[in-house]
Formats: C-alpha cells, sequence, structure tokens
C-alpha cells in the first residue's frame, strides 16, 4: 500500500457550488482507497491504495468526479515520494510561503512557454522550472499579478497551483 496526494484544478461545480471535502473523501472511499483525508477547502486529498501509477488514479479519480458531480476537473496525482522531492527542490524558500507558488503539472512544462510568461513579470518577481513543475515567486499577493490569469491549462498544459504552506501542509500529513 502507498500513499498518494491528489490534487483538483477545481472545485467549483457551478458559480454557487462547490464540491466540499467530505463528498470528496467519500469520492475515494467509493473509490476504494483508505483513509482519505483532506487539508484546507481547496481539492488537497491525501489517501491509501494499492501500488498504481499515479496516471492510473487520475483517470480513476477524474471518472469518478465527473460521475459523481457532473463536471470534468483535471486532477494531479503524486506519490508520497514524488511529493517529498518536489518539496525538496523549492527554489525560492527565502519567498513569503503564500506568495511562493508551484504549478505541479501534469507532463513537464514547456521551457519556451514559461520564456512567454516572463514579459508579465514585475520586479522582484521570480520564475523556475523544477523537475517539469513551475515555480513562481510573486514577490508580493498573486492575485495582484498580471502573470497569475495567465497560468491558464490552455497556455502552459494541465497542472494545478498550490503555495508553499499548502505544499508544506501536505507533506507534513504523509510524513
Amino acid at each position: 500500500m502507498s500513499t498518494f496526494i491528489a490534487l483538483l484544478h477545481s472545485i467549483v461545480l457551478t458559480p454557487d457550488r462547490r464540491v466540499i471535502m467530505e463528498d470528496l473523501r467519500a469520492l475515494a472511499k467509493e473509490l476504494g482507497y483508505r483513509e482519505p483525508r483532506t487539508l484546507v477547502s481547496t481539492g488537497n486529498l491525501v489517501f491509501e491504495a494499492d501500488e498504481m501509477r499515479p496516471h492510473e488514479l487520475e483517470v480513476a479519480l477524474e471518472e469518478g468526479f465527473e460521475e459523481k458531480f457532473g463536471k470534468h476537473v483535471d486532477i494531479i496525482v503524486r506519490s508520497d515520494c514524488t511529493w517529498m522531492a518536489l518539496c525538496s527542490t523549492n527554489p525560492f524558500r527565502d519567498g513569503s510561503g503564500d506568495q511562493v507558488i508551484v504549478r505541479v503539472m501534469r507532463l513537464p512544462v514547456d521551457p519556451e512557454k514559461v520564456e512567454a510568461l516572463k514579459p508579465l513579470m514585475t520586479e522582484g518577481q521570480r520564475i523556475a522550472i523544477v523537475g517539469g513543475d513551475l515555480w513562481i515567486d510573486f514577490a508580493g499577493k498573486p492575485s495582484q499579478s498580471k502573470l497569475l490569469s495567465a497560468l491558464t491549462t490552455k497556455r502552459i498544459g494541465i497542472g494545478t497551483m498550490r503555495n508553499w504552506n499548502t505544499v508544506c501542509g501536505l507533506a507534513q500529513m504523509i510524513m
């Protein structure tokens, strides 16, 4: 048995309805996963499952989510080992935990697409690709940056963002 982290790209079903974490844990149980637990209310799921490839879990979770909630949502799955490796590679540890964001990618991000984001950066912002994931130090509130709105699936590929505080919180849940 292994521990996995699943990150939902969105938990918004309609403008006035979101998936609550209790329902997300129930979905994981229905799919046969053990000890599902969540962190904050933004689609962070930790669970135990038999040895499976993360992509197989992504497919099962996405299909189960769509069947249960009527909407497709991209879900990124990482094993506990790959999550801890991601934690150890933060290139911006000197940044603020709520301003350093990693976009965890399904497939490695294309460096040319990241290069195209650089004109949107402001003074103090930093960006790096590590292990195929995109790290950004917004050096301020991400919501006030033009860069944030450019980090779309259409522009850079399937992935989802988590701030450093959440990344660390998930790591603590699997230790």
